[in-house]
């Protein structure tokens, strides 16, 4: 099993031009959350009484928590069922999961009308336990506590603190264990959420007794198929600085090619189950959508022969799912979704920029930390890096 010993921090100079370039994207963001902080959410959102989420919610969420899940699903390949060859991947994918929940989190409140108020959800007599998003919520902040624990290794190997590293690797089987538990229940709880939509979600995406399942089915693909568009970008730059890990890669699609086929079968049964096909073969936007993602999703599963013999392949199949997945949430939550009562929606400049900018603080906070901390395994540290990485 390699260990998390071998990881270096990168070195090289911070001020990179995609540090630069993300970077004035990331300071917008700050903008426009001090904007909506103080004048609310009407003169920044063209949120209204039909659409109370938007792609805050929509993509920064749903989409954004779905790619974060790469620590988590390295977490059962490796601790669950014993698969210690991943385990050098394990580090950067902590470190890309405690960005995306962390922004998760940030998004849910820049959408909460009274911000102020949120304290008031971690006081007991407060607790609203009949709701969904209860559960959700307790469950994500306890997790984003989880992947603090789970990445302070590397914090403590940077400071050289040798006793507190060794106290925490005593414990952290213990915090492994509530990681591997904490998002299967709030990421099948966000399918459960959309239950109570009823028939405002067009029928194909509407499958009530399903939409857990596919939630949770389509987190674990995200997270597979990050963990290997990630490494691909990371090795890329490097330009073979970095140990070959194509291979793992190569078995980690093997993982997904069975969640897909999962996802697929039971997603046509619904169809089936609820006689729904005619608004497959409609022709109209909705089924073009549906049809769109089932494709993205099934071609990596049908030449995954081809794909594990092409870098470049296995890095387009790798987006393919995450694009795949990713749209079955959005379409779900807003595209698939009417109100009723002449409600339409499209996101402001403001929302756009902020979701924008949310991925822009992942993106330089992601190089800053791989070159100061040892996140990346076996990278050679050095005070020259190639300027684009």
């Amino acid at each position: 099993m390699n260990d998390h010993t071998e990881s270096k921090a990168l070195g090289g100079r911070l001020t990179t031009w995609p540090v630069i370039f993300f970077g004035f994207f990331a300071f917008v963001c700050v903008i426009v959350i001090i904007k909506r902080l103080i004048l609310g959410l009407g003169p920044v959102t063209n949120l209204n009484g039909g659409y109370p989420w938007g792609i805050w919610i929509g993509f920064d969420l749903l989409v954004g928590t779905g790619f974060a899940c790469g620590g988590w699903a390295l977490a059962w390949a490796v601790y669950i069922f014993n698969k210690g060859e991943y385990h050098a991947l394990v580090r950067p994918a902590l470190l890309a999961s405690l960005f995306g929940y962390a922004l998760g989190g940030l998004s849910i409140m820049m959408d909460i009308g009274r911000w102020w108020n949120m304290p008031y959800f971690y006081i007991p007599g407060y607790f609203n336990t009949n709701s969904v998003l209860f559960e959700t919520a307790i469950c994500m902040t306890i997790y984003m506590v989880v992947l603090v624990v789970e990445f302070a290794p590397a914090l403590l190997e940077k400071m050289g603190l040798k006793i507190p590293l060794k106290i925490l690797n005593k414990i952290l089987f213990a915090v492994i264990a509530l990681g591997a538990l904490l998002p299967a229940m709030h990421q099948s709880s966000m399918g459960s959420l959309f239950i109570s939509a009823g028939h405002k979600i067009h029928p194909l995406w509407q499958n009530y007794e399903f939409l857990p399942v596919f939630a949770l089915l389509g987190a674990l693909i995200m997270g597979f198929s990050i963990v290997v568009f990630e490494g691909a970008l990371v090795a890329a730059g490097m330009k073979g600085r970095l140990p070959d890990e194509r291979p793992l890669f190569n078995r980690l699609i093997t993982f997904v090619q069975v969640l897909v086929g999962m996802f697929i079968v039971l997603r046509l049964h619904a169809v089936n189950l609820g006689d729904k096909w005619d608004y497959v073969f409609a022709g109209d936007m909705f089924s073009w959508l549906f049809f769109i993602e089932m494709a993205l999703m099934a071609w990596p599963v049908m030449f995954i022969k081809r794909i594990q013999n092409s870098a470049a392949l296995l890095f387009a199949a790798a987006t393919s799912l995450l694009v795949g997945a990713a749209m079955y949430r959005v379409d779900l939550a807003i595209v698939a979704y009417y109100p009723g009562d002449g409600y339409t929606y499209f996101p402001s400049i403001e929302e756009i920029l902020l979701s924008f900018g949310l991925v822009a603080i992942e993106v330089v906070g992601y190089i800053l930390l791989v070159k100061l901390l040892p996140v990346l395994p076996g990278a050679a540290t050095s005070n020259r890096i190639h300027k684009e990485a």
